[in-house]
């Protein structure tokens, strides 16, 4: 008997996703638990592996589908049930007759043309049958395959997508003298569906735009002492932790310490009501091969520098495979967004709803700045808050930022906590 592939759950509130590519295609062998499809929900992208080893006999979703958590979307047989499965159908194939072919029609008479021969109808089978109906397309349209003539769902499936691939350009209203001019080369677009993590980032950043009042402030930092910190203690650090000393730990850790003096921009407007969280669960924005993903650190403030660091780079490294877990997306009370690894100078985030805050940074250059009269080189970060002003003063948000900037300076102010 066949195995169902279904749709598992891929977190809460996830009723449905889009299959987002095929591994192995029908009638390709799979080891248990090698995977087989990978499926996109609007959180993050899963991997479905195989319940058993064996063969994918059918498949009942293409790529771009969308298939409701619990539906069947392909079979596979157990190794040894395929091939039992197959034997009886082709030696059913062998015995049944082959139909005999028409006989020739004799010639009716001088100058007039000779009867067209009658072919031989198609048996079609009854998934091909569903198929046909559900494209609105004719058994004639289709050249059957199968044995005896049969037409199968696969040469419905293999006709539409040979089709698909051709698409007819939009009729174009010209005049009859006018010749219609061929498109250039150097002008050729390429139409790709979004994806669905892609849509949903996209929908979620609109919601942000019409359900909040955002505002952004700005402010720079003087990454001097940031800097020779990494530089006395990154290598012992590296060596004891096996992995590099960043700057992301120094935000987290001094987003963290500003948050405590300034709750607001750890709460949440839900309903009629402030939420204040009494944790910090903080937001990494990290770009994937998809689109852009925010894991979350869960506890973050219980957690140290090297903690921070290796947390990051495993979430990076499988952002990239497409493996991170539905759960390690979700929630999150503060977000920290990095556009200076890209280069950004300066932007306005987003914030994530239905946090009230999300903190930007940006890259790091060394300009001239005033240090007790005299003009010094220093390395500078612009940083911007943007705030849910529905919730957060922009006294609050403007002192939140500089507690930030005054830890990231002088980080013993994390340690004295003054």
């Amino acid at each position: 008997m066949a195995l169902e592939l279904k749709v598992p759950v891929v977190g809460e509130s996830i009723t449905e996703v889009e299959i987002g590519g095929w591994l192995k295609k029908q009638g390709e062998t799979v080891q248990k638990d090698e995977p087989v499809v990978t499926l996109e929900s609007e959180k993050a992208t899963v991997e479905l592996p195989a319940p058993e080893a064996g063969t994918i006999t059918q498949v009942l979703k293409q790529k771009g589908e969308i298939a409701k958590v619990g539906e069947v979307i392909a079979y596979l047989e157990k190794d040894g049930q395929a091939e039992a499965a197959q034997k009886p159908a082709e030696k059913k194939a062998e015995e049944k007759p082959q139909p005999k072919p028409a006989p020739a029609t004799e010639p009716v008479g001088p100058g007039r043309a000779a009867a067209e021969p009658k072919p031989s109808e198609k048996r079609v089978m009854p998934a091909a049958q569903r198929a046909l109906e559900d494209h609105r397309l004719s058994a004639e349209q289709v050249e059957a395959t199968g044995p005896g003539g049969r037409l199968l769902k696969e040469d419905v499936q293999r006709y539409v997508e040979a089709n698909e691939q051709k698409p007819s350009p939009p009729a174009a209203q010209v005049s009859p003298a006018t010749p219609q001019a061929a498109p250039s080369p150097e002008r050729q677009e390429e139409v790709i569906p979004m994806s669905r993590l892609r849509r949903t980032v996209a929908e979620r950043l609109v919601q942000a735009q019409h359900a909040a009042a955002l505002l952004t402030t700005f402010n720079e930092i003087d990454m001097s002492a940031a800097m020779a910190l990494r530089k006395q203690y990154g290598e012992a650090f590296q060596q004891k932790h096996n992995v590099k000393l960043g700057f992301m730990s120094f935000f987290v850790k001094g987003c963290i310490d500003a948050l405590k003096q300034f709750p607001t921009l750890n709460a949440e407007v839900r309903g009629t009501d402030v939420v204040y969280h009494n944790f910090y669960d903080i937001g990494v924005a990290i770009g994937s091969g998809k689109g852009l993903v925010v894991p979350v650190l869960r506890n973050a403030e219980r957690m140290s520098f090297a903690e921070i660091e290796i947390a990051i780079g495993d979430f990076a490294r499988r952002a990239k495979e497409n493996k991170l877990k539905v759960d390690e997306l979700q929630g999150g009370t503060f977000t920290i967004s990095n556009g200076g690894v890209y280069g950004s100078l300066l932007s306005t985030p987003i914030v994530n709803p239905p946090q009230s805050g999300v903190l930007g940074m940006h890259s790091i250059q060394e300009r001239p700045v005033a240090r007790d009269g005299n003009v010094v080189i220093r390395p500078m970060m612009y940083v911007a808050l943007t705030y849910d002003h529905r919730l957060v003063d922009g006294r609050e948000a403007v002192s939140c930022l500089k507690r930030i900037k005054e830890t990231i300076e002088s980080p013993a102010r994390m340690l004295m906590e003054v």
